[in-house]
Parts: C-alpha cells; structure tokens; sequence
C-alpha cells in the first residue's frame, strides 16, 4: 500500500520549547546527564576523517546569468507555489555549495558572533515557564522506534540543550572532521548576519528556484524528471520508511559533504536536499498571486495562516529528511518556511552577490 504523502509541519521552536517545559508534549531535552547513545548519527559513512586528514573545500562563487523562467509549481500537493508566473531576473554570483562549518567557523572567529541556538531563552517570549528551564539549543531529529502516522512531527523530533553549529547533536559531539559539512542549526538571522560579514546578501527565492532549475525546462525534480535517473542517486533525501528507518541507499543517512554529487548544469552542488536553505523573502502563503514579474524580492511581511503570529521567511530545497512519504520538497518549485530565530540538524544556506 502506498503510504499518505504528508506535507512538513513548520515548527516554532518558541512554542515547542514552551510546551516541553511545561510538559504538555512528550518531547525531551537531552544533553544534560544523557548519554550519547541517545544521539542520532550524523551519516553512515564509516570513512569520515578525523581533522587532520580533511583537505578543507574552498569557498567559491559560481555566475548564474539573467534570464527568465517559469516560477511555481502546478503540482497540487504545493497550494502556496501556484500560481505558476513567468519571472525575469538579473544575473548574480551564487556559492557554489552550502555554506560549511569551516566557513562559519572562519566568520565566528572574526566577528564573535553568537547564533541564536547559543543564546539565553528570553522569558518573555516564554511566559510561565521557569527561567532555569530555559537553556540553549536546537532542534534534532531522531528516527521513531516503530512506525507512526505522520501528522504529529513532535514524534520524531527533539528540542536538544547544547545543540548548535559547532555541537550539531548536542553538548558532547563536534565539528572536528565536519569542516566540509554543511553549517547547520543555522537561523535566518544567523545566515544574515554571515552574509552581512561576507560581503554578500541571501538569495531571493526567485533567484534560488532559477539557480536550481540550471536553466532546465521545467520538469518534475530540478534534476529532471525521474527520481533516480540511470539508477542512481543525485541527491541526498531519504530513502526507507519514514521517519523509522532510513536505509541510507544514496550513501548518507544524514547530512552528506557538500558537493557529495554532481553538480547541476550552473555548476551548483546540492540545490536539492541535504538542508533547508534560507532565502531573504518573508513568507506569504498566496504571495505568488501578486508576485512582480522583474526581480521579485518578495512580499513587504509574513503571514503563514498555519501560525498567523510568527515572523517567517522561505525556505528551498528540501533536506534529507524529505521522501516520497513525507515532504517530498525536493519538486520542483515547492515551497518551505521556518520561524526566523529557529534552526534545526537539516536547516543551512548559502549566499549570492549581484556581481564580481
């Protein structure tokens, strides 16, 4: 039988963080006294090296040139990326692939700067709750022990104290050996603010849908259009019986190296899965209505019907937590969202420039 595709929930890590020290959610922070084992792995690849044997992949921009494209998506599953418009963009410089943990580690460095899952929980954005219960860190997910209906996200993921990018599953793991990693647990605000120190600017959803695309018609994936074209995996997403068991087929069962697959026809690595990437739009479930045809940069604020109250912009591309069972986000033209102070083990970016 062919399992119910669920769209992702996008969660508030506010209100979560709210209801799990309040106990409303069997939902556990782990961390503090945990064992490790209580940990989910990073990926299946056995090979990993330590520090010393990483030969650190470069930082570099590749030129998308302007061009028009048809934007959105006819696909019924995605109601927020229709209409499908005809968009017409300037050309601009795109890293190559997401940005690592040895990039982030180099602007931390310079700069001091504290991420938001390093920083003190406000009070006021948690009311009732004890201080004491509010402590740093981020959202993990970690595979159920059985199979579960897919219409409660709480089951597979866990609010975790410590976890941030240079502790991507908590207080007692690091980045040594993941400097070619993807940087997760990364905010909107966080990827703003790199950007800022970079020099650079994250792109606009326009911009990000066009370099996926790779100058393509449209077609089903942004790879084309079937899923494993020649037999083979083209991206990391996950494979299995979501979210019990992820068989890792493609190689990884978490996130993977960047630039871990061939790159499409821009030159661009993972515009496919892998982590979320954060674009500058705010997110507005019927903006593409009124969406301008030349350079759109999105609507002037953020409404999500789902959660009206909380400030969000747009996220692309899926991550490895998407499959055929549930969020399947790596079509193209979809659609995702997060809360602008939230991260997460499958949430990154990447920058653009508008010229050399």
């Amino acid at each position: 039988m062919v399992a119910e595709i669920r769209k992702p929930i996008a969660l508030n890590w506010r209100k979560v963080v709210s209801r799990i020290v309040q106990g409303i959610l069997m939902f556990s922070f782990v961390g503090c006294g945990n064992s490790q084992s209580d940990i989910p792995t990073v990926t299946t690849d056995s090979t990993k090296a330590n520090a010393s044997q990483v030969e650190v992949v470069s930082a570099k921009m590749v030129w998308i040139p302007g061009g028009s494209f048809e934007m959105g998506t006819v696909d019924p599953m995605f109601p927020d990326a229709q209409l499908v418009h005809k968009v017409t963009l300037k050309g601009f410089l795109m890293d190559e692939h997401e940005v690592t943990n040895a990039d982030f580690e180099k602007f931390v460095k310079a700069t001091n700067y504290i991420t938001n899952a390093e920083q003190k929980l406000d009070p006021k954005d948690y009311p009732g709750v004890p201080a004491e219960s509010l402590v740093p860190g981020s959202a993990i997910f970690t595979p159920t022990q059985q199979k579960v209906a897919l219409d409660n996200p709480l089951q597979w993921w866990r609010y975790v104290a410590g976890a941030d990018w240079k502790h991507p599953l908590g207080p007692n793991t690091s980045i040594q050996g993941l400097e070619n990693y993807p940087a997760i647990h990364i905010s909107y605000e966080d990827a703003a603010a790199y950007a800022k120190w970079a020099g650079k600017r994250l792109p606009s959803e326009a911009e990000w849908e066009y370099a996926a695309r790779g100058g393509r018609a449209s077609s089903k994936y942004y790879w084309g259009d079937e899923l494993k074209p020649g037999g083979k995996w083209v991206a990391n997403i996950y494979q299995g019986d979501f979210p019990q068991k992820n068989t890792g087929e493609d190689g990884f069962d978490g996130i993977a190296p960047v630039k871990s697959y061939a790159a499409n026809p821009f030159g661009l690595y993972d515009m496919d899965g892998n982590v979320w990437e954060w674009c500058n739009d705010f997110y507005s479930a019927d903006y593409y209505i009124q969406s301008p045809t030349n350079n759109p940069r999105g609507p002037a604020d953020s409404y999500d019907p789902e959660e009206p109250g909380a400030v969000k912009r747009v996220q692309r591309g899926g991550s490895f937590l998407c499959s055929d069972q549930y969020c399947i986000r790596y079509r193209s033209g979809s659609r995702g969202k997060g809360e602008v102070r939230s991260g997460s083990n499958n949430l990154g970016f990447r920058c653009v420039k508008d010229s050399v």
